[in-house]
């Protein structure tokens, strides 16, 4: 009788520090998750007066990296950044390029106009137009003005594609339309000179 009671006992404990540990896990889960480790690493690389966290650079870049690591795009695009600028790591263009290209496989908008600046400067990548226009074009897609103005552009020059004024346009206005002060800047040109549209110098009040 008493070797029953002290297994069911024994049974209990076991039950009761299982469920515990579980508990524990599922909290190490959520505040390691990637997108958790990404804010952390934000508010530590910027300052956060309002949780008490003051600025940390190192430590927010790990953070950042950690969660870039566990495949958080946005994390992963800021890691770039901080490698393009040199913020909280040493200038790394290869690096950032790196990073950038991690994002933007994963749809990111602002990557990918990045990634096509990296291949625009052959900065971290050979210099390659036709990657360049690639990516600028997977971000102007999306949206992105500024990816919309480096895309115009690039029709503009014939960098990466056949010089195309129309589709140079086409791209410029909407970025200007987003108020993108060098779109509209360069569609003004493009309505003085007839470039891609008909001349028409009343069409400037139309990109102001």
């Amino acid at each position: 009788m008493r070797l029953k009671l002290k297994l069911k006992l024994k049974s209990f404990i076991c039950i009761a520090l299982f469920i515990m540990l579980l508990a524990c896990s599922g909290k190490v889960t959520k505040e390691e998750s990637p997108e958790s480790l990404f804010e952390l690493g934000l508010n530590y690389l910027r300052g956060n007066d309002s949780l008490g966290i003051y600025m940390n650079k190192e430590k927010g870049i790990a953070l950042i990296r950690r969660s870039a690591e566990q495949g958080d795009a946005a994390a992963q695009s800021n890691l770039g950044n901080a490698y393009y600028t040199g913020e909280g790591v040493p200038q790394d263009y290869v690096q950032a390029a790196y990073w950038y290209r991690k994002a933007a496989e994963q749809g990111v908008a602002l990557a990918q106009n990045n990634l096509g600046v990296c291949y625009d400067n052959g900065e971290g990548v050979s210099q390659d137009y036709v990657q360049a226009v690639f990516w600028y074009r997977k971000a102007a897609e999306q949206g992105y003005a500024d990816a919309q103005y480096n895309l115009g552009f690039c029709y503009c020059e014939g960098e990466g594609v056949s010089q195309d004024y129309t589709q140079a346009v086409y791209w410029l206005r909407k970025a200007a339309e987003q108020g993108n002060a060098d779109a509209q800047f360069l569609l003004e040109g493009c309505y003085c000179y007839g470039e891609g549209v008909t001349r028409d110098y009343t069409g400037l009040l139309l990109v102001a």
